[in-house]
């Protein structure tokens, strides 16, 4: 694993190298231009050293990937006084972690990450669980991990969208509203229009909080009974 592995002995300036260094690199990288704008050799430039020097420390771009996302989880603490807390606080955190990262909500959700401080955040969870039965930790924990996979990646890929069609969520109402409504008058639809006409309004932060808030309401009912 790239994390037992041991680093090259540090040479002098002109340029130092460091894993960490590599990683925050490769994350500012990220932060401009997606994973796309990611490679080694890009990386290797913005540290004006040679690509070939990346590999003493790095083997693979898959590797660098783990080693990004990890990175990344250090700003995810999850914190709180009750499990409950501690659940909302792993969700809201990562979603502000994927908002400053966006590149972070396409490696989310594959095979476990097992980088110090994914573990740190995932040891803190089931810590804050630790007076509920695992059968019930685990579904519940896995529930709380979809939810918030599958909110940010919607979230995401809202932001893009604004940024290829270069047009807001209310302008993109504005430009395709009068067809919806056209639509919505021969009444084919109904149970859309009234949900269109009628639902609530929420902004990002309260629909994610709203949903989060179902789903706890329900690990709370299924803890207690």
């Amino acid at each position: 694993m790239v994390w037992e592995r041991p680093e090259p002995p540090e040479r002098p300036m002109p340029a130092p190298l460091s894993r960490e260094r590599i990683v925050q690199a490769a994350i500012q990288l990220a932060d401009a231009d997606g994973l796309d704008g990611v490679s080694l050799r890009k990386v290797a430039a913005v540290l004006n050293v040679g690509p070939m020097r990346l590999y003493g420390y790095i083997a693979t771009k898959e590797e660098l990937l783990d080693l990004m996302v990890d990175a990344v989880h250090a700003e995810i603490q999850p914190a709180g006084d009750s499990w409950r807390e501690v659940l909302r606080s792993l969700a809201e955190t990562t979603r502000q972690a994927a908002h400053r990262h966006e590149w972070l909500a396409d490696l989310l959700g594959g095979r476990p990450q097992l980088g110090p401080n994914t573990l740190a955040s995932g040891e803190a969870v089931l810590a804050a669980m630790g007076g509920v039965d695992l059968d019930t930790v685990v579904p519940a924990v896995a529930a709380v991990n979809a939810y918030v996979i599958g909110a940010v990646r919607r979230e995401i890929t809202e932001r893009r969208a604004e940024r290829v069609s270069g047009m807001d969520q209310e302008q993109w109402q504005a430009t395709f509203g009068p067809y919806l409504q056209r639509t919505f008058d021969t009444g084919r639809f109904p149970a859309l229009a009234s949900f269109v006409h009628d639902g609530p309004h929420l902004d990002a932060d309260q629909t994610f909080r709203t949903g989060l808030d179902f789903l706890l309401d329900g690990i709370e009912a299924r803890v207690s009974s």
